[in-house]
């Protein structure tokens, strides 16, 4: 026999609410998870975890790298020591977290 778990939540003047705790244990949301509505043809609406989508100019762009890689390969070219050597001497002492959330100013 499964469960229902039937919960509220109020619209703000500005169309927001809360998702209450009860679903955020259910669908494991952690604050910035996005979420997916499918909403059916009787008026039913889904509420689930958005998984993670690639980026689609970024995927794109990889696909046209690819293929000119493939069409050109005599175009590739090593990197050399000195530019290497470059650039870690650009980000030495430089230390990233990607855990971290982002600043207001970089949202």
């Amino acid at each position: 026999m499964s469960t229902t778990l039937e919960l509220e939540s109020t619209l703000t003047d500005r169309y927001q609410t809360t998702v209450p705790a009860g679903v955020r244990r259910v669908l494991k949301l952690g604050k910035r998870d996005k979420l997916r509505y499918v909403v059916q043809a009787d008026g039913k609406v889904l509420l689930t975890r958005a998984e993670e989508e690639d980026d689609q100019i970024l995927g794109k762009f990889l696909v046209f790298l690819a293929r000119d890689l493939e069409a050109h390969p005599e175009h590739l070219q090593g990197v050399d020591a000195g530019f290497a050597a470059r650039v870690k001497a650009l980000v030495r002492g430089v230390e990233v977290d990607l855990d971290a959330p982002l600043s207001p100013a970089d949202e």
